[in-house]
């Protein structure tokens, strides 16, 4: 074990030796100096984890020994020590840095106890500086979490291509994150300040994609009772994120390209242009090409898209980040549901790793949202996840998570009798938030 390098700064020889026969009982590796000019010295050539100095010396006094420390951007502990039990100097060496101090006489339980609370800060902060840079490195935008060789290529081509405006493709399976990697683009491009309006090609029939997003005038169609922005105007000085892009009818891929061209559109019903300034991200899960050959897709909207292009790697090609990503959604769904679930046992974790997740993050997603749900102890189980040997469970997963957690809960309080306690206790939740579940669910005791 590293020894603690201590530096006790006293112009008093009885001080000096009786503090430092303490620390080094302690087993800390101690230094003196008789004065401020001479810690001075020492600290040139030695880094120091705590310095005990008193305010009250000859010559360089505590305080001015304490300013010239902290004007070097030490990361050195200074506690002040005083005999006078001066509050206002006590304060004021607090507001210039100081992590404490200490009134003449102490004992040496007090100093050690002091101590010890500055060495655990300080291993925190180091800690959490440590977990922040890994942090970083496996997020590094928005919520996208990867430490394996293919995401970390991922995002840096998002850093290479932010801050240029180009048109973006951004191709790949169902729920490998698409949406998310195209936020991380707007987030980091000098677009950031504007908008970030998305739409979601396939979800809106097309007699309604026209008015999402070209907007309408007032009285331009029965129900047009005042004039709605669409978003390609809402994204102006922003970014427009066109997901599933292959899904658009062939007559808005021509209304679209001529916008793309001309940066000038007209909304529904009405006869004044509108220029619009955005940048465009496209996203498809659609082999593009292949819809050109067929006669879906044009090839110059394909073309006007595709000026930079990226996969984003499904997840059975980046299973190193399983585990982050799995841990990051047993914390959100723990907290949300306000259960104490700490982590995901080894065996699950084995066969998580087996298994190929054809619905890639978002499977996974909802599949550590349902295992919460039905999760009894502080950890989740093979059985837990419907992915696997459901039939372990007892009962088969089935429904929507709402119906799941109701039915769970339901069982839960059947088999302990209604009794709240023992209900609560083993869904891993508080009485309250099952008197709530109950409530909302509508649940009932059998007869």
């Amino acid at each position: 074990m590293v020894s603690t390098k201590i530096l006790i700064v006293d112009d008093e020889l009885i001080m000096r030796e009786s503090l430092g026969g303490w620390l080094e009982r302690d087993g800390h590796e101690v230094s003196k100096a008789a004065s401020g000019e001479e810690a001075l010295v020492k600290m040139e050539n030695t880094r120091f984890d705590i310095m005990l100095v008193d305010i009250k010396m000859e010559g360089m006094s505590g305080i001015d020994l304490l300013k010239q420390i902290k004007a070097s951007n030490s990361d050195t502990a200074v506690i002040m020590i005083t005999a006078y039990g001066s509050i206002s100097t006590s304060i004021e060496a607090m507001k210039l840095g100081a992590n404490d101090y200490l009134l003449k006489p102490f004992d040496p339980g007090e100093l050690g106890i002091l101590i010890e609370k500055i060495l655990n800060d300080r291993a925190k902060t180091i800690e959490n500086l440590y977990l922040r840079d890994q942090h970083k490195e496996r997020t590094r935008f928005e919520s996208m979490i990867g430490q394996s060789p293919k995401m970390q290529e991922v995002f840096d081509l998002i850093e290479d291509i932010s801050p240029i405006d180009s048109t973006i493709l951004i191709t790949g399976e169902t729920g490998t994150g698409k949406g998310l990697a195209a936020k991380a683009i707007h987030t980091k491009s000098p677009r950031c300040a504007g908008p970030f309006m998305g739409i979601n090609c396939g979800a809106i029939p097309e007699h309604l994609m026209e008015s999402e997003l070209f907007g309408y005038q007032k009285g331009a169609f029965t129900d047009a009772k005042e004039n709605k922005k669409g978003k390609l105007e809402l994204a102006n000085s922003g970014t427009l994120f066109l997901d599933e892009i292959g899904e658009i009818s062939m007559r808005m891929q021509i209304d679209l390209l001529r916008v793309l061209e001309e940066r000038i559109f007209y909304r529904v019903g009405g006869t004044q242009p509108i220029e619009t300034d955005f940048r465009v991200i496209a996203a498809t899960n659609m082999n593009i090409e292949e819809a050109i050959k067929k006669g879906k897709f044009r090839e110059d909207l394909y073309y006007r898209l595709n000026v930079i292009s990226f996969v984003m790697p499904p997840l059975r090609e980046r299973k190193e980040d399983i585990p982050l990503l799995a841990e990051q959604f047993l914390f959100r769904f723990s907290k949300e549901m306000n259960k104490t679930i700490s982590r995901i046992n080894r065996e699950t974790m084995d066969e998580m790793m087996l298994y190929e997740w054809p619905g890639n993050i978002r499977e996974l997603e909802n599949a550590i949202e349902r295992a919460v749900v039905v999760c009894k102890g502080e950890q989740i189980l093979p059985k837990d996840l419907p992915i696997f040997k459901s039939e372990l469970s007892g009962y088969p997963i089935s429904g929507t998570l709402k119906e799941v957690e109701r039915d769970h809960i339901q069982r839960t309080l059947d088999d302990n009798e209604w009794n709240i306690s023992k209900s609560s206790k083993a869904l891993g939740i508080d009485r309250s938030t099952l008197y709530s579940k109950i409530k909302s669910f509508g649940l009932s005791k059998n007869d």
